[in-house]
């Protein structure tokens, strides 16, 4: 990918080969622009009152908080709020009690399990592009036998996951793409191909997760039940992500339990199959490496946006399911909490934005 200026406000970008994508790639959150002043000489960025929206950054306290003041010389409408305090609280149950004793407006990410001590009335839901899948390793051990992983998927009850760890609040899994992406599952056939299931006859496998998401332990310790049940053999190992990423990358485990975002920086569930199951992909948790996958997966990524690229799109997450790499088992709900005073917050399912131009306390400035 070429930049270059084009007069004082604007750029062409140019891709070396034809990319349908390109509007997709330039949208994402990853890409941030910022005034010339944010830029070192030493290479670090530094992007205090370097932005370009209706609310400017004025202090970030490392990994705890940050303070945004309303910008008045915005371009667009003028924002409602005199500001934002925005608190990063890592511990699930410290930020629903947060909402609860109004020390915070709007809270992200209520865990499932504080749900009910909360007023009904300040919890929205909104379905998420976002899957939890057990990933079954297919280069060694026990689930490089494909009727092994075929046993694995047969074990798995979805049903009792999302009934008893999310209370309901989720979705079985139909496929690797939810119910956030309406059309999926009107283009999907019944998948075929896969080969019996075998008896494990008490084979001995490692499952591993991790305790970022306040649900995944919860969904380890359930699901190893259902695998002991089918006649597996279960050890279990839960790490925080950070020290547990580069085993997983590794294939240390038979077996890790995921909660993955299906829609990543592109907004293309295309770019999030390829990194997740393609012989080169980045993310590979599964170690697969399937021709048919990876010719599914080229001819879904050269094809423009619209209902041909869908429809590839399911045709590759066919081919994916039919090897048994990924089992997925329920997809998840942004669940966010909102005080009562507080109007116009979007409930985005991808968990891009949260406070607008237009977000407000009803009977205050801030």
């Amino acid at each position: 990918m070429t930049i270059e200026a084009d007069g004082d406000n604007a750029v062409q970008v140019r891709t070396e080969h034809t990319d349908p994508l390109v509007p997709n790639r330039l949208s994402s959150p990853q890409l941030a622009i910022m005034a010339a002043k944010a830029y070192g000489e030493d290479g670090r960025v530094n992007p205090i009152e370097a932005g370009t929206g209706p609310f400017v950054l004025k202090e970030i306290n490392g990994t705890q908080s940050a303070r945004l003041d309303r910008y008045d010389d915005y371009w667009g409408e003028r924002a409602e709020l005199a500001g934002i305090d925005a608190d990063y609280v890592p511990d699930g149950t410290a930020r629903a009690a947060a909402l609860r004793t109004g020390t915070a407006d709007v809270v992200e990410a209520v865990p499932v399990s504080q749900v009910a001590l909360i007023d009904p009335e300040l919890v929205h839901e909104v379905p998420m592009p976002r899957t939890n899948t057990l990933y079954l390793n297919t280069e060694r051990g026990v689930f490089s036998d494909p009727t092994m992983r075929a046993a694995a998927r047969e074990a798995l009850d979805q049903a009792a996951i999302v009934r008893t760890v999310y209370e309901g609040r989720a979705d079985e899994a139909k496929g690797l793409l939810g119910p956030a992406l309406a059309w999926a599952d009107g283009l999907r056939s019944p998948i075929e191909g896969r080969p019996e299931a075998a008896d494990p006859n008490g084979a001995s496998i490692t499952l591993g997760t991790f305790t970022d998401r306040a649900e995944l332990p919860e969904v380890a310790v359930l699901l190893e039940q259902q695998l002991k049940a089918a006649g597996f053999t279960v050890h279990q190992e839960v790490r925080q992500y950070a020290h547990i990423e580069s085993d997983m990358l590794a294939g240390a485990f038979d077996a890790v339990i995921l909660s993955r975002a299906t829609m990543l920086d592109s907004g293309d569930p295309v770019a999030y199959m390829y990194s997740d199951f393609a012989c080169e992909g980045s993310f590979n948790i599964a170690q697969l490496c399937d021709p048919k996958v990876d010719e599914a997966l080229a001819r879904a990524a050269d094809l423009p946006t619209g209902p041909e690229r869908r429809q590839a799109i399911i045709d590759a997450e066919a081919a994916i399911l039919e090897t048994d790499a990924a089992v997925p088992m329920l997809h998840e709900r942004v669940i966010q909490g909102e005080a009562a005073r507080v109007a116009n917050t979007v409930r985005d399912p991808r968990e891009r934005e949260l406070i607008t131009e237009h977000t407000r306390l009803d009977g205050a400035s801030r």
